[in-house]
């Protein structure tokens, strides 16, 4: 199982090329959604990871990624410049994935 990085800063790509994870760096919808096409031809891919900034660029692609697709695991990672609100977050995931409201 492979996993892949779309990334939006160079920091966070060269961090995870370390640890042996390939990736990109996109900062345009364009190259976002060339990205995605060209690492969901591999079919050995297991783990899709997006940056939160770099997922921010087309969020209603990712979702729709998230929601249509058995394979690979699809995962926002923060970068260097930290997380976002994780506590909206964690809600926000429990909400879409059970509908339950906290």
């Amino acid at each position: 199982m492979k996993m892949y990085l779309i990334s939006d800063n160079t920091d966070t790509q060269f961090g995870m090329r370390l640890a042996g994870v390939d990736g990109v760096v996109v900062h345009d919808e364009e190259a976002l959604v060339g990205a995605v096409k060209k690492a969901l031809e591999d079919k050995e891919l297991g783990i899709l990871i997006f940056t939160e900034k770099a997922a921010s660029i087309k969020p209603d692609y990712i979702k729709k990624l998230k929601l249509t697709l058995h394979t690979p695991l699809i995962i926002e990672i923060p970068d260097r410049h930290g997380s976002r609100d994780i506590g909206k977050s964690i809600n926000s995931m429990v909400s879409e994935s059970i509908g339950l409201k906290l």
